[in-house]
């Protein structure tokens, strides 16, 4: 049985069918049992559920969608079971945590939270509430799986073995891939000039209060947050995510609603700020955003500092990474290091993953280089200056174990862990009392293999 190999190429369907958040409700004219775990039952309407999100989330359904999806099923029921008898940690919080995150993640694809509600035709407590159950198995379900092959390694033998049983035909060609460091100066504006930007926001307080304009359209016309200008700077909050500015987060939530902030500044620069809604941790709030501008003067200032420490580095009395966590305005370079990194956190990127600035001043650079202090343009359209390091690049090529030794270590891993897993699963699934209905044992041959008990329904 292909237990692990279906676990792994679609482990997005579990999580599909582990929280069907935007099922919509139908009329079923009769649901039925499409398989039992010991005393953990499957529903046909929870495995159609799940085809529908993928479709609705633009995703591809393949022919055997429904088979796929009660394999995922009866083995998601084995490894929540098996973690349950194994006394895995997995608590509540855990899973309000996963919960909230889930419910952040459509708001943000959907645009707000009615736009949420109105698709799903229910309100996020009953959607929370419908998927709890699921969401607390998909988590026992990856905690079991990870004490399963989290222990599992592989040595360089076992990863050139893996490399020379592929066809030489089938090798994937890579396009040039860069290491790619920076250091990151954003000056900051005269105290002349935060001083007129701070009186503007206070004008725009007064403005509002005083009813001359309403809070969004102000924010449509003077807003430097091109995220939220549209929107009349509203966006959708909670509490605990730390993707916000501390300060903005600490000033919204100490507001009633309605209530009006005093300016105050970011790392972005000074906001007014409207707490529009309010439940729990959850709030909607309005903003307006101004940066004080950045002259010639600052930024020429920047370029010094960076020369003096660009200097320092060449000369071997100061590495790149220590001056980059000592110097660097990058938050990012003071926790994860100042190689730029790409969505799942590789420090190798390609050149369609970087601004047009980077791109033209790597095209007269070698590895090994160190740019000179630039000028670019940052988040939220922030002023800086940086110095580069071109720590590495690699050729278009086919795959090699001189330049791809880590993607086949890691290709040659997840292949080894599930094998560990299929192995796992093919001894512990005959353990378990496990029946299928008729209709899939005779659609879908692999489920049939499940079937412990052979009896149909």
């Amino acid at each position: 049985m292909q237990y692990a190999k279906q676990i792994i190429i679609a482990g997005f369907v579990l999580l599909l069918f582990a929280a069907p958040v935007l099922a919509q409700p139908q009329k079923v004219v009769a649901d039925r049992i499409a398989g039992i775990v010991g005393d953990q039952i499957i529903l046909l309407s929870d495995i159609k559920n799940s085809i529908a999100d993928i479709a609705r989330q633009g995703g591809t359904v393949p022919p055997n969608a429904e088979c796929l999806i009660m394999e995922q099923a009866l083995i998601s029921k084995v490894l929540m079971i098996q973690a349950q008898k194994d006394s895995l940690p997995v608590t509540d919080e855990e899973v309000e945590a996963e919960l909230d995150q889930k419910i952040r993640y459509y708001i943000n694809q959907l645009g707000s939270q009615e736009a949420l509600e109105e698709m799903a035709g229910k309100t996020v407590y009953q959607i929370k509430d419908d998927a709890r159950e699921s969401v607390k198995e998909q988590k026992l379900g990856g905690a079991m799986q990870r004490k399963i092959v989290d222990n599992v390694r592989m040595t360089p033998v076992e990863v050139q073995a893996f490399f020379d049983r592929i066809p030489t035909d089938s090798l994937p060609f890579y396009e040039s891939e860069l290491e790619i460091c920076q250091i990151i100066s954003y000056p900051k504006a005269s105290r002349d000039i935060e001083q007129y930007v701070f009186g503007e926001m206070v004008k725009y307080k007064q403005q509002i209060e005083s009813k001359v304009i309403s809070f969004d359209q102000l924010a449509k016309q003077v807003t430097e947050d091109p995220g939220s200008k549209d929107r009349g700077g509203q966006y959708q909050i909670n509490r605990n995510e730390k993707s916000w500015d501390p300060i903005f987060m600490s000033t919204a939530f100490r507001l009633k609603e309605g209530e009006i902030s005093a300016p105050v500044k970011s790392k972005f620069g000074y906001h007014i700020i409207q707490m529009v809604q309010r439940n729990g941790d959850d709030a909607i709030v309005r903003h307006i955003l101004r940066m004080p501008p950045i002259t010639d003067d600052e930024l020429n200032e920047a370029k010094g500092k960076l020369d003096t420490i660009r200097s320092k580095i060449i000369a071997g009395t100061l590495g790149f990474n220590e001056a980059a966590s000592k110097h660097s305005d990058d938050e990012a370079a003071k926790f994860a290091g100042p190689c730029i990194t790409d969505r799942d956190g590789s420090t190798y990127v390609t050149i369609d993953q970087l601004d047009k600035e980077m791109v033209g001043m790597l095209s007269k650079m070698k590895v090994g280089d160190i740019s000179q202090p630039t000028n670019f343009i940052g988040d939220q359209g922030k002023k800086g200056v940086r110095i580069v390091f071109l720590k590495s690049r690699s050729e278009p090529h086919r795959m090699n174990m001189r330049d791809d030794y880590s993607k086949i270590s890691q290709f040659a891993l997840e292949e080894k862990k599930g094998k560990i897993l299929d192995k796992w699963l093919s001894e512990k699934v005959p353990t378990y009392y496990i029946m299928v209905e008729d209709s899939m044992v005779q659609e879908c041959p692999k489920v049939a293999k499940y079937a412990t008990d052979k009896k149909s329904f």
